[in-house]
């Protein structure tokens, strides 16, 4: 149990709830069109959904054990996170890179297992997330390719039951992009003398805490714009627009509590606050999806 713990801990098996939300409102999306359809199979959507919260699971467990693994290096320097599993060699970095490959197999056959177009696909996401282990060494953009890693789980999921591309989900998936991008911007903010110092890259490092805090602002105000414009393209009701109204106040309040001259509060804002957000806007958009 201490070693199951360990590996929770160190691929912050917590943070899975910042994805999955919108993994869930891909997949319900796709059961809605295929219920308007009249081509609905309780057993074959149930086992779909266990593959697409597989898929989830096991290729985010690939991506945090990966990025734990290439920063061993960094972790070990920095005081904030030299806790960190590896870096305090409660977990060997071998045994955190083999735990990555058998994640990977295990998304892959997951994929392979709902259809064609997810296996073939699944490469393509593997890469994303896996890449964005190494951005952080050469460019400030490095908050964006995580946005773009986290972003496939709705369009995902939607693949996953349709098999086609629809506007809709990626409208989500954007949204996904803009806001993740912008809380890990909040969350970089800690580590800004770090980078610098080590030649590290994040846009707090390139323009400084306050510049920093008005980018994220700025990819938040475009989730939120995106929130809005997806509710009148989806033709939502009212459950939405209260889940809508929900998210989009704890991007605000996020934005309240974090301060250049204070970041006390920062993992208030990067961890329960928006934790709380997918997880109440992913409730609202399914119940209007499902009684709408």
């Amino acid at each position: 149990m201490q070693h199951i713990k360990k590996y929770l801990s160190l691929i912050k098996f917590s943070h899975t709830i910042f994805a999955m939300p919108f993994a869930l409102i891909g997949f319900f999306l796709g059961y809605k069109k295929l219920y308007y359809e009249g081509s609905i199979h309780p057993t074959d959507s149930i086992k779909k959904l266990l593959l697409v919260i597989g898929c989830m699971v096991f290729a985010r467990s690939a991506a945090m054990a990966f990025n734990r693994y290439l920063d061993k290096e960094f972790d070990a320097k920095n005081p904030r996170t030299a806790i960190r599993e590896i870096p305090a060699g409660l977990i060997k970095a071998n045994h955190a890179l083999l735990f990555t490959i058998g994640c990977c197999t295990l998304f892959i056959f997951c994929s392979l297992m709902i259809n064609s177009l997810c296996f073939y696909l699944s490469f393509v996401a593997l890469f994303v997330i896996l890449f964005y282990s190494y951005t952080k060494r050469f460019t400030s953009l490095c908050h964006l390719v995580l946005g773009a890693g986290l972003s496939l789980a709705p369009i995902g999921a939607y693949l996953a039951v349709v098999g086609q591309f629809n506007l809709l989900p990626i409208l989500f998936s954007l949204i996904v992009l803009c806001w993740v991008s912008g809380f890990d911007i909040i969350y970089s903010l800690q580590d800004e003398a770090f980078d610098k110092l080590h030649k590290l890259h994040s846009i707090p490092a390139a323009v400084g805490i306050e510049k920093a805090l008005r980018i994220s602002e700025l990819l938040h105000l475009l989730s939120a714009i995106g929130i809005i414009y997806a509710g009148y393209y989806g033709n939502f009701g009212v459950a939405y627009w209260i889940g809508a109204i929900l998210f989009i106040g704890m991007l605000i309040y996020q934005h309240t509590i974090v301060k250049p001259t204070d970041l006390s509060r920062v993992n208030v804002a990067f961890m329960t606050t928006n934790g709380i957000a997918s997880v109440v806007l992913s409730i609202f958009v399914i119940i209007d999806l499902i009684f709408n």
